[in-house]
């Protein structure tokens, strides 16, 4: 759902930027729920408000909802067909290729500089790695952009004077 989301909101329709569509997955990722959902609710929101993420929220769960409804249905009668279980190993490889698009593309758009290329890596380390919850890397992430921030403004203040 990810790359499609980013494609559609910021290549097709333009309703944002790569950039606020990262944070809406960053933010997406922090909240509790499934981040495709509450990236199309923010997004959503930021349009139209309240009705805006109500229906962006339903036209993202509404099709979903429908199609798992009808494969539950049908999947056990067909579940044990090879042709079946070598369709499901092809939907894997390929789904894993839409992330990896969409990290790639999120990389470029994100990663800009040294600062930025370390917390990445050790943010990567921490939850490739370790049992450390995603939630303590993500705050520790934001730490740390906010740390850089801090130094950027200043090291801008100092070249002024």
């Amino acid at each position: 759902m990810l790359p499609i989301i980013q494609k559609e909101v910021v290549e097709v329709k333009g309703w944002s930027t790569d950039e606020e569509v990262i944070d809406y997955f960053a933010i997406g990722q922090c909240t509790p729920g499934v981040i495709a959902v509450n990236t199309a609710t923010f997004i959503g929101y930021k349009r139209k408000g309240i009705i805006g993420g109500i229906v962006s929220t339903a036209g993202i769960i509404l099709p979903s909802l429908i199609v798992i409804t009808v494969i539950t249905t049908f999947f056990k009668q067909f579940q044990h067909h090879k042709i079946v279980q070598y369709a499901f190993g092809g939907i894997r490889v390929g789904v894993v290729a839409l992330i990896a698009n969409t990290v790639l593309k999120m990389f470029k758009q994100v990663v800009k500089d040294w600062v930025c290329i370390a917390i990445f890596i050790a943010a990567f380390i921490f939850v490739a790695f370790t049992d450390f919850t995603p939630i303590i890397v993500v705050v520790a992430s934001a730490l740390l952009g906010i740390l850089r921030g801090r130094n950027c403004i200043e090291a801008e203040g100092e070249g002024i004077e």
